[in-house]
């Protein structure tokens, strides 16, 4: 169809005559990142899987610009959305990749993802096909008919989990639309997903668009100043205090403040922690390096935090699994600061706040810390602290000891080993550059517990939105933000996530990716059966077994699934998927297992049997998960009864 408009022209009144998916593509291969005076391409690739509300317009343009765009095929959207995910984290937001699909189900399968993206401002560029802007076709394949509102689409649910939206009804609104969505992935303070969404019809409309709008563009990362009035009220407070404390969150990581939080830790002595995003924010530990917070931290830290009399939290959004469902910070008078790229996270506790970059905020606070040092009872406090938690961990991790499988109430199977002393051996074989990635189940509160993230052995925890099923891709994206390959990518997953979601393996095969899954095969979603026994006193439906009966209801009521645990094949599964796979038992099988199969040139998967049920130790914290007010099982009435003990402690702090 036809499309009659005046074309806009630019200074030189050129312009190019392009369908609106060929000028998306050709202005996306033209836009590059600045961050600390490093210049590289903003989107490198972009990748998708085509339907018929993509396939004849952006599926056309990446074809004809493949030299300018590489573009890669995947298994499942939400996969590849989660593999752009990883990327960004592991490039410290300095670049990220574009993701197209088709209209309906394939746009909707990113939706999770994105939130996950905008959770925790990661920039993805999302292109998702949408219905025909025209309407001469009625309802199409796969359209939503909004009986209210004929203009809304499935596409419509991205508006609420995007940091940027626009649909493009015209072929010339990309000209301000496109350079809209860049800004917001470049802007530290605002990214996250941005979504521009595409119906099928208009991606194939030409339009003369100006030679201009195609030149190369950088966009600044930028480092925002900290006021220096600001920076001596935090100064100011961390003087006054008598235990200060301060929480790493993953902003060190985006704003390279590694080493300006090391030097103030260093010369004022202030003891550091660490959120889940903020794991491996201290590559240089001293005795004022604590390990990690919260409700799966360390019990020792948290003992700290509980006497904190001042909270410095820096770069984090302070979630409930670092307060403890703001039940930890005990002291009567504590006080809270912060340093934050977004106001709107500094203020949270009612903070003394520095709005700024990490790097540039931190270093601005030790120069107006000079010569000051905390209490040296604190300094003590915090070095015994670590020093128990640490001959805690090790004898509970250690591989080599022969773990009572007696003491657990759990069925025998052929493991011989915890999941704790599984990371232990993973521990054990890290390398400098080598990196474990981790989203949802026990995987993360373990690595948070027990991984010395130090060193150089990074730790990527995705925690912000929990999400099963991003672990796998994730690889794939940190894959291709870590080019060398004689450093490890290693994703780290329960049974319950690898069965969620492997197909991606796939892909990583497909694109000859080394990669390593290990997957602790303990025959259920146990850490939610951890959280079901604490909170109700009883497990139901948690763990992989046969229903017991042949049928899912009787006039006698429903079958449970209480059988024997499921018979499943991981290794045959993943070998199916394209990955190499082995399925060691005991420390020197798994050792042997991760030695062997370093140097592997594609994926890799590695399925370890870990004993049910055996946990790594408490740390002590409450959350707010409350068990029913009104019951008919006589246990629950001793975990209501704990909670509202629990509820004592939550303190609004403000």
């Amino acid at each position: 169809m036809a499309i009659n408009h005046n074309a806009m022209r630019g200074r030189s009144g050129k312009t190019v005559r392009l369908t609106v998916a060929q000028a998306i593509v050709r202005y996306i291969a033209n836009q590059y990142s600045v961050a600390d005076g490093n210049r590289q391409r903003f989107i490198p690739a972009a990748l998708g899987i085509f339907g018929h509300g993509n396939v004849a317009g952006l599926g056309q343009a990446l074809h004809q610009f493949s030299d300018e765009l590489p573009f890669v095929q995947g298994r499942n959207e939400q996969g590849l959305t989660h593999a752009a995910v990883g990327f960004a984290k592991a490039s410290k937001r300095r670049q990220a990749l574009a993701v197209t699909a088709s209209i309906g189900p394939g746009a909707m399968n990113t939706v999770t993802a994105a939130a996950l993206a905008t959770v925790n401002r990661l920039p993805v560029l999302l292109l998702p096909g949408d219905i025909y802007a025209t309407r001469h076709q009625g309802p199409v394949l796969q359209q939503l008919e909004h009986p209210l509102g004929p203009d809304v689409s499935v596409n419509d649910a991205f508006r609420p989990i995007s940091r940027f939206f626009d649909r493009i009804s015209r072929p010339e609104q990309i000209l301000t639309s496109l350079p809209q969505a860049f800004r917001v992935l470049a802007n530290p303070a605002e990214t996250g997903a941005v979504v521009v969404s595409l119906p099928q019809d208009v991606q194939s409309h030409a339009y003369d668009y100006p030679v201009e709008f195609f030149e190369p563009h950088d966009w600044i990362i930028r480092r925002p100043q900290a006021d220096p009035a600001e920076v001596e009220s935090l100064a100011g407070l961390i003087k006054g205090a008598k235990k200060p404390l301060l929480i790493a969150g993953g902003g060190i990581h985006y704003s390279d403040a590694t080493a300006e939080l090391e030097a103030l830790a260093s010369q004022t002595g202030i003891p550091v922690t660490e959120t889940f995003g903020g794991k491996g924010a201290i590559q240089n530990p001293g005795p004022w390096h604590l390990w990690g917070l919260g409700l799966e931290g360390s019990p020792h830290t948290n003992e700290l935090a509980a006497e904190a009399d001042l909270i410095v939290h820096v770069g984090t959004r302070l979630t409930d699994f670092a307060t403890g469902s703001q039940s930890m910070f005990q002291n009567p008078k504590v006080r809270f600061g912060s340093i934050n790229v977004t106001e709107f996270d500094g203020v949270k506790q009612g903070a003394t706040t520095v709005v700024a970059d990490a790097k540039v905020a931190l270093a601005a606070l030790t120069d107006a810390l000079s010569g000051h040092t905390v209490p040296g009872e604190w300094a003590d406090r915090v070095a015994t602290a670590k020093s128990d938690w640490e001959a805690m961990r090790q004898e509970a991790i250690d591989p080599d000891v022969v773990f009572d499988k007696s003491t657990l109430d759990s069925e025998e199977t052929d493991a011989v080993l915890t999941q704790g002393q599984l990371i232990a051996l993973m521990q054990e074989h890290a390398q400098a550059g080598d990196t474990i990635i981790t989203a949802a189940g026990g995987p993360p509160g373990d690595l948070q517990k027990i991984w010395d993230a130090t060193s150089g052995r990074h730790c990527h925890l995705e925690f912000g939105f929990s999400c099963m099923g991003y672990e796998i891709p994730a690889g794939i994206g940190v894959r291709w933000a870590t080019p060398d390959t004689s450093k490890r990518v290693t994703s780290f997953v329960g049974d319950g996530t690898f069965l969620m979601a492997p197909t991606e393996l796939v892909t990583a095969a497909q694109e000859h990716l080394p990669m390593t899954v290990v997957v602790s095969e303990n025959h259920g979603y146990q850490v939610i059966r951890r959280l079901q026994m604490w909170r109700t006193g009883a497990h139901y439906g948690n763990e992989f077994r046969y229903r017991e009966g042949d049928q899912m209801a009787t006039e006698s009521g429903a079958k449970t699934l209480e059988g024997d645990y499921l018979e499943v094949d991981i290794v045959k599964i993943a070998e199916g998927l394209g990955a190499k796979a082995l399925r060691p038992i005991t420390a020197d099988e798994v050792r042997q297992a991760l030695s062997s199969t370093r140097d592997h040139d594609g994926p890799v998967v590695i399925v370890v049997p870990t004993i049910q049920h055996a946990n790594l130790p408490a740390s002590n914290v409450w959350w707010d998960v409350a068990p029913a007010e009104v019951f008919e099982q006589p246990w629950i009435e001793e975990k209501r009864v704990e909670f509202e003990d629990g509820q004592k402690h939550q303190v609004w702090h403000g």
